[in-house]
């Protein structure tokens, strides 16, 4: 049993340590500030845990099996890549020649609007939905019932990449104050906008 939960928390740090969209998003919002960082993780691990769960009722079969269903989900999540991507580039296109870049802009944003857009994220991508299915069923321990165990071990991993994301978002606020200058805000945000977008792009064009 120990070493079935090693094993699976070691496998949840490579997951988490693969660059991805969430990844981006996070630390493009850990630039707001901290709250903001932390907020979107937390939506992020609520669509873990819901496709976690949806993967333990085995409803993620159907959209394994399903073409239209996979690309439907798929040319949803390009979308939402492409209008984040291209939200950011906005904003590092209005914070050229401003002093104290975004600061207004992250006081307006609400708590809520981070936290749907870690969720959206998630939610929006079928390729997190297929890997629950396959990623979870692995740790079940043998003679184990699956139902609950699946549903534990999603919990299990959207709290400790909760913990794993919530590090990345302590760094980037310790580095404030360097990051925060107008040329370097700028210029993370152009690279994390045209990220999104490549993931975006990249992501409608697959079969």
């Amino acid at each position: 049993m120990l070493s079935t939960l090693l094993a699976f928390l070691g496998a949840c740090t490579l997951i988490a340590a693969s660059p991805g969209p969430s990844t981006v998003l996070i630390i493009k919002e850990s630039l707001r500030s901290r709250r903001a960082g932390f907020l979107t993780v937390l939506g992020n691990e609520t669509g873990v845990f819901v496709w976690g769960v949806v993967a333990a009722l085995g409803l993620t079969v159907l959209l394994a099996a399903s073409e239209l269903a996979y690309d439907v989900m798929r040319i949803v999540g390009a979308v939402v890549l492409v209008v984040f991507g291209v939200q950011t580039l906005w904003q590092a296109r209005r914070a050229k020649g401003e002093s104290a870049p975004g600061l207004g802009e992250a006081a307006g944003k609400s708590g809520w609007a981070s936290y749907r857009g870690g969720l959206l994220l998630n939610l929006a991508n079928p390729k997190a939905a297929i890997f629950a299915m396959s990623f979870l069923p692995q740790f079940v321990p043998e003679g184990a019932p699956h139902l609950p165990a699946m549903i534990g071990l999603a919990a299990l991993w959207a709290v400790y990449e909760i913990g794993y994301y919530g590090v990345y978002v302590w760094c980037v606020g310790r580095m404030k104050a360097v990051l925060s200058r107008v040329g370097v805000r700028r210029r993370l945000e152009q690279v994390s906008g045209g990220v999104l977008l490549l993931l975006g792009a990249r992501l409608a064009l697959e079969s």
